[in-house]
Parts: structure tokens; sequence; C-alpha cells
């Protein structure tokens, strides 16, 4: 059972990503498979905050010839590398009391707590973090359409140009844009810690604004495109229904038979 957050509480989590020496989805851990790569971002209150945890790990056991096909990770790209329990404790420093995020956690934390216990390091995931599933939050907010990695970036125009081979750090990096994409953008549009805007003489902001009303008169005016429009649409949904109808724009600025209906 979590805490309840408070207003100013700060709110860590660790967008995670692994790749692994076998790629049966279900229950590969059984069968002996091992993680060799970790890739991890950090955002404090729905913000990158420029920490990052990427490691390669030696495992005990060849690489399956499929598995490289996906993530094109060698046993000669491995075999300097350090094993599980040498870097255990950096990875354990850096998730623990987090929120991990991870894509089909069921998979991710499955290798976790396989490689703890075989390790003899006697902690869970579940004991140190709190997880959640991005592909469970992605298909109840979209049922029935593919919700793959892939497929959220497409849906949530997100670029995922670089990604020719799975990778772990940049998976987790494009995790995090698609989980703050489903999940309404920024909390806030203005960061209350920014330093405040120093003030301007009166007879300064005229002299701007007139000029600034003199360039917008030769603007021209542009609408947007029926994709633009609906794509607008759809974020506005997703904001309203993250701020449990409480958007702004919704509540102020659209006439009342205009207002977005949320799906619940």
């Amino acid at each position: 059972m979590t805490t309840p957050k408070t207003e100013h509480q700060i709110e860590r989590q660790i967008v995670l990503d692994t790749e692994t020496t076998g790629m049966n989805q279900f229950g590969a851990h059984y069968e002996g498979h091992c993680i060799i790569e970790i890739g991890a971002v950090e955002m404090i209150n729905r913000k990158y905050t420029g920490r990052k945890l990427h490691l390669y790990i030696k495992p005990d056991r060849p690489v399956d010839p499929e598995a490289i096909q996906v993530h094109g990770i060698t046993d000669e790209m491995l075999a300097d590398k350090p094993d599980f329990p040498t870097i255990a404790q950096e990875f354990i420093d850096f998730i623990k009391g987090a929120e991990l995020l991870i894509h089909n956690a069921p998979f991710d934390v499955g290798f976790m707590d396989y490689e703890f216990k075989k390790h003899h390091i006697d902690i869970k995931t579940a004991d140190i973090c709190v997880v959640t599933d991005t592909l469970q939050l992605a298909r109840r907010q979209y049922p029935g359409k593919r919700n793959s990695l892939d497929a959220l970036c497409d849906r949530l125009h997100i670029d995922n140009s670089k990604r020719t081979l799975h990778g772990a750090l940049l998976d987790a990096e494009i995790l995090g844009d698609v989980y703050l994409a489903m999940t309404g953008g920024q909390v806030s549009l203005f960061d209350e810690t920014e330093p405040q805007i120093p003030e301007i003489e009166t007879e300064k902001v005229q002299i701007i604004a007139k000029s600034a009303v003199e360039i917008v008169t030769d603007l021209k005016v542009l609408q947007p495109s029926e994709e633009e429009r609906l794509a607008h649409e759809e974020q506005i949904k997703a904001i309203q229904k993250k701020s449990k109808e409480n958007c702004i724009w919704v509540k102020r600025l659209m006439p009342q038979t205009e207002q977005v209906e949320t799906v619940h």
C-alpha cells in the first residue's frame, strides 16, 4: 500500500528497460536466461533530471541468436563487462524508493527478481519500488489497438527513428516520452522554482505592445488541418481525463456545447 502524496511531495520515477539473453516472453528467466543490459532514466515531478543508468552485464550463458537479431548485443560485446553481482548494488541504489515505469513490466521485473534470487540477494523489486506497467496503462487508454512501444510512438507523434534495434537506454528514454504524452504531458505550465521576472516600466510595456499589434495585423491566419484538429482534441481529452475533468481550456475557454467528452 502506498502513502498518499501531499501537494508538494517529491514524486521520483524511473523509466526502465532491460535486454536479455533470450526473447521468450513467458518465463524466459526460468530457462536460465539473464539480463545483459539495463537502461534507466530518472524523472522527478514528471521532469527529466538528466540522471541515467546504463549498464552492460556479462551473463553466465551465451546470447541466443534470435535475441541478437532483436537487440544486436553479442557475446563478444559482453566479454569484458561486469557480472550481475558486481553491478547489483549500484542498480538497487538507483531504483530504490522510486516508481518504476516499465512497458510489459512482468517480463522485466521477473528477470530482475530472478537475478536477485540467483545471486542470493535477499530482495524483490516490489520490496523497494512501486511498479507501473505502461503496457496495461496503454491498453486501458487505447482498448482494442496495438500498444507496442513503436505503435504508441506513431499514435502520439513521438520520434523513434533512432530505434533500428532494441536498446535498453534508448527504449527507456522513448518510453518516458510516451508515458508523459499518455498521461497529459506537463503537470503545470509554469515551474514555481523559476526566478521571478523583474518588473518593467509601464511606458516600455506600452511601446512594445503597440509594436506587437502592428506586427500581428500583418500576419496571415492559418487554420488547422483536420488531422491537426483531431490530434488537438485527443490531447485535450487526455488532459481532461488526467486532471479529473478540471482542464482549464475546457472549463473556461471552450463554449459549453463544444466541451470535450471525457472517455472513462
